[in-house]
């Protein structure tokens, strides 16, 4: 049938993925660092995935496309609410194993001893650097989602690899900031639910997502972003990207 669908310019895309989670059907996914329409038929063409698209690579086109299928996208859409469901139960047990069984894990907040000798001489912060790490733990796995250094914080919510690539890391992001790092690509799970009630559950005051610009990264921001938007709050954030030789690029 000729019906109305949307079209993806590979060429333009830069495979941030923010069309693929604003498409509550699942019909984009990102394949090798690309947006694409894999599932024709669960496209209902009303292009929600159109407005936040940062390069304008989405629009819509009338061709040849199968049927909207609403009954085979609700049930993509339930093995998914129930997959993500057990994904959490793993992390929650997880969680709890690391919390109850690792005194390394338990959260706390941390009295930077090298920040206190950086205010008595300022030499000395001249000469070595200082830790600006605010909490422990910092990984977006381990850390709880409730805790009173969250209480009128400034969120970090960084790649992992961001503090190896951009060597002032410490001073220019982390410093006056609650740091949560992770990896989606290793850890393979999504960020989503847990920065929701992070995000939700405590006064946060603003949140910097600090990305490299690899495609997997793009799983973190968007975590975040969505994060932002399931909490109902209005919270100032940023995004900045930094490049494989440590560079800011926006």
């Amino acid at each position: 049938m000729i019906r109305q669908i949307i079209h993806i310019d590979e060429e333009k895309c830069n495979g941030c993925g923010i069309c693929a989670t604003a498409c509550h059907e699942g019909a984009i996914d990102i394949v090798d660092g690309k947006a694409k329409l894999v599932r024709e038929n669960f496209c209902d063409g009303f292009g929600d995935c159109l407005p936040g698209c940062p390069t304008g690579a989405i629009t819509f086109e009338k061709r040849e496309a199968p049927a909207y299928d609403e009954v085979a996208v609700k049930k993509s859409q339930e093995i998914k609410a129930k997959e993500m469901e057990k994904m959490n139960g793993i992390r929650e047990a997880m969680h709890e194993h690391h919390v109850g069984g690792c005194p390394g894990s338990r959260a706390m907040s941390l009295e930077n001893a090298g920040a206190a000798n950086e205010e008595k001489d300022l030499s000395f912060a001249c000469s070595k650097p200082v830790s600006r790490l605010m909490q422990w733990p910092c990984q977006i796995k381990l850390l709880p989602t409730m805790a009173d250094f969250y209480d009128g914080a400034k969120l970090l919510i960084a790649a992992d690899c961001t503090a190896y690539a951009y060597a002032n890391m410490h001073e220019d992001f982390m410093k006056g900031k609650v740091t949560l790092i992770g990896c989606p690509k290793l850890d393979d799970i999504d960020y989503t639910d847990k920065l929701t009630e992070i995000i939700e559950g405590n006064d946060i005051k603003s949140v910097t997502i600090v990305r490299m610009e690899v495609p997997c990264c793009g799983g973190l921001q968007r975590a975040a972003e969505n994060a932002l938007r399931n909490s109902g709050k209005f919270i100032p954030w940023q995004v900045v990207t930094i490049s494989r030789n440590g560079e800011i690029l926006d």
